[in-house]
């Protein structure tokens, strides 16, 4: 009995076959991640100077589909070679107040908001001169990132807030996998000292379980003015109220005998103490003491901000009836007026592809402050599992900034124990002393001379200058 013998396909043609459907689906999945980017570009912002050209985009990445949470995202393309310049993430802190409004549209981006109330105008020293620029509203409830579930408001500390910027990244990316591959690096300011180290640490530690959680090409963080250790911290924001003669001798001498800044309450005394060097402070604006106070007429948002900021209102109560007073991080009341006078536009939230729910968009959300669950005490151990790593870590330090003065960062890198690799000493722009810098094994830091607690808003092109180190490697001058 004959048969007929089976014609079997060539090996190489199974392997073209299996290139070609590969490829097709690769086709398939890059026409539909172009049409989502596509339709979250923004064509152009009300009062948007046409030149020169920015590429732009916005809009929203759940991070959390059975509580409806989602956080609003501002993205820059870098001004040239895109496809080579690497992806930074940015966030702002308080907590609550808005990457958006202070980053985006004050500081470090490349459309700023106008004072004369025109629009915009643009950032000749916007950071995406040298990468491509992602600006993040986090967490919930700041901005325009909300939630459906109203009991997630009450959740907030530390750990939500990274696990939900972790999932915001890992589904941009999704959106935008041309950045996948791309080198990524953290920054912020403020209470994103905070944010980004702990954000660093999550990638870090999920890059180790590539059968579980996708890969990202983590480089390192850069933060400024950050909130690092609540004892460091309170010590410097002392030290530099009394050296930079806010308060008197008797005060300083007081606040010695009566605050235990190790302490992660503080006792009634301190408190006391710490209230008068406070109102000492409003007297003057401590973000940046040497600056002149904001004497325009407010809002009426930036009015009732001012009044949150009061010391009675500054009181954390915890379990045991104790508190401890806080100021936030990143305010200046005049330059918030202008942003939120544009932001609350209709017209503008149509072009950003922003849905306010409900209210008024607001540069900080003051009741986030007040209810934020302030439960780590001290980053340092995260910087020394980092530093370990291999991560390339910056901070930086306007030295005119009593929120989060450089004493404490000083006080909080000290700490660390690490060996040093080039001394303290002056660098420079344009031929002037822009700040001092110390470089230790996997550290360094920075300073920016005349800069308050928003480095980029009052020292911008300093502030490029050291980005741009930072990101390439080029040491900065240390010769005028």
């Amino acid at each position: 009995m004959s048969s007929t013998p089976v014609k079997r396909v060539p090996l190489y043609f199974s392997f073209a076959f299996l290139f070609l459907g590969s490829l097709i689906n690769f086709i398939k999945a890059s026409d539909v991640n172009t049409e989502a980017q596509e339709s979250n570009r923004v064509i152009h912002l009300p009062g948007q100077p046409s030149t020169p050209s920015i590429s732009q985009f916005s809009g929203y990445i759940t991070v959390n589909k059975d509580h409806g949470r989602a956080l609003f995202y501002w993205f820059f393309e870098a001004q040239s070679q895109p496809a080579k310049k690497p992806l930074v993430l940015w966030f702002n802190g308080g907590p609550g107040c808005s990457s958006i409004g202070y980053g985006a549209a004050l500081e470090l981006g490349p459309l700023r908001v106008s004072e004369n109330r025109t629009g915009l105008h643009f950032n000749k020293y916007a950071w995406n001169r040298e990468a491509n620029l992602l600006f993040l509203e986090s967490p919930i409830g700041v901005g325009f990132s909300y939630t459906n579930m109203s009991s997630d408001m009450n959740k907030l500390d530390d750990g939500f807030v990274a696990e939900d910027a972790y999932n915001f990244l890992v589904n941009w990316l999704e959106s935008y996998p041309q950045f996948k591959t791309r080198d990524f690096f953290l920054a912020g300011e403020s209470y994103a000292g905070h944010y980004v180290p702990q954000l660093a640490e999550l990638v870090y530690d999920r890059n180790k379980e590539r059968n579980r959680y996708p890969h990202i090409n983590l480089k390192g963080f850069i933060v400024g003015n950050p909130e690092t250790d609540d004892y460091y911290d309170s010590k410097g924001l002392l030290e530099y109220a009394w050296s930079h003669t806010v308060i008197s001798d008797q005060l300083y001498n007081e606040a010695k005998q009566v605050c235990d800044f190790n302490l992660f309450n503080w006792s009634e005394e301190c408190n006391e103490v710490m209230s008068i060097l406070y109102e000492k402070y409003r007297e003057i604006d401590i973000y940046n003491i040497y600056a002149p106070s904001c004497l325009t007429k407010s809002t009426a948002s930036v009015a009732d901000s001012r009044r949150d900021h009061s010391v009675e209102s500054l009181s954390k109560v915890s379990d045991r009836g104790l508190r401890r007073l806080r100021i936030p991080g990143g305010y200046d009341p005049c330059y918030s007026r202008y942003a939120e006078e544009y932001f609350n536009r209709r017209d503008v939230q149509s072009s950003l592809h922003a849905n306010l729910k409900g209210g008024k968009w607001r540069v900080c959300n003051n009741a986030i402050f007040r209810t934020y669950n302030y439960t780590v005490f001290s980053i340092l151990p995260i910087y020394a599992k980092l530093i370990k790593s291999g991560l390339k870590i910056w901070i930086y330090s306007g030295d005119t900034d009593g929120r989060v003065p450089v004493i404490g960062s000083r006080y909080c890198v000290e700490a660390l124990g690490l060996p040093l690799k080039s001394s303290w000493g002056s660098w420079f722009h344009r031929h002037q002393v822009a700040g001092r810098m110390v470089e230790y094994e996997g550290l360094s830091l920075v300073t920016v001379r005349g800069a308050g607690h928003l480095v980029p808003l009052n020292r911008p092109s300093e502030a490029l200058a050291l980005f741009h180190s930072f990101l390439t490697g080029e040491q900065l001058p240390t010769h005028p």
